[in-house]
């Protein structure tokens, strides 16, 4: 018991900074964060720090409530009187410090989140904007192009068109769509893509009728009939995308 009691304490204490590092970060990955334990660990400790800091002045200002060090560290020593001691001075104070690491864990989950938002709506986190590196999800580049989320709100695409090349029956074939939506898989990587109005066009066409530029486009496409079109990403050649903003054009006479 003097071994695991201090560290379920240093456990508990340092248990809201992993929370709030786990919900401020957009990673691509979704089975294992990759990043160096000591990183990690650092990141951890340094938010628990910022988040214990906060609720004590908060407890401090709204409740007079002062945190006693010398508890805490009697928590953590080995001896057992010490901790029989610290142990009877938190029975005494138990609701309190319950409703502490409550309110606490539970802040730290969704105060992340809202800030996550709040960068995203306001696209703080775009790469033109002077505090993008503090900002910027640096482990969700596929985020970034293909949600456009690299452009202001106001010159923000209103469609992004997606362009690949598949290979069928050793054929290239041309797949054009607007992006509905994409996933990707456990490691962070590009998975599929959802496509929506999609044409397709082979692209040894071009050569047969002496290339796109005597073409109709109209003619060279054949639209496939369907609400959604999935397209695996291991399955395309090259990938192209393109942001498109929708005008009012003026039509008055």
């Amino acid at each position: 018991m003097n071994v695991a009691l201090p560290a379920l304490i240093t456990f508990l204490v340092l248990l809201p900074g992993f929370i709030f590092r786990t919900g401020l970060k957009r990673v691509e990955r979704t089975s294992l964060d990759f990043s160096p334990f000591g990183q990690v660990a650092a990141e951890a400790v340094l938010w628990a720090l910022v988040a214990h800091l906060l609720w004590l002045l908060l407890a401090y200002g709204l409740f007079q409530h002062r945190f006693e060090p010398v508890v805490l560290m009697k928590l953590l020593s080995s001896n057992p009187t010490s901790q029989a001691e610290a142990a009877i001075a938190v029975g005494n104070a138990f609701n309190w410090i319950a409703a502490y690491f409550v309110s606490l864990i539970v802040g730290t989950y969704a105060i992340p989140k809202l800030i996550r938002a709040a960068i995203s709506k306001f696209r703080l986190d775009r790469q033109s904007f002077p505090l993008s590196g503090i900002f910027r999800f640096h482990e969700a580049p596929w985020y970034y192009l293909l949600t456009g989320a690299d452009f202001s709100r106001d010159d923000a695409p209103d469609l992004i068109v997606i362009s690949a090349i598949v290979e069928v029956a050793k054929e290239a074939i041309l797949y054009v769509g607007v992006l509905d939506e994409f996933f990707v898989d456990a490691e962070g990587n590009l998975d599929r893509l959802v496509l929506q109005g999609v044409s397709r066009r082979p692209i040894a066409s071009d050569k047969l009728r002496g290339g796109p530029e005597v073409e109709d486009e109209g003619d060279r496409f054949y639209e496939i009939e369907g609400d959604s079109f999935v397209l695996r990403y291991a399955e395309t050649v090259t990938l192209n995308v393109q942001y498109v903003k929708l005008v009012e054009r003026d039509l008055t006479p």
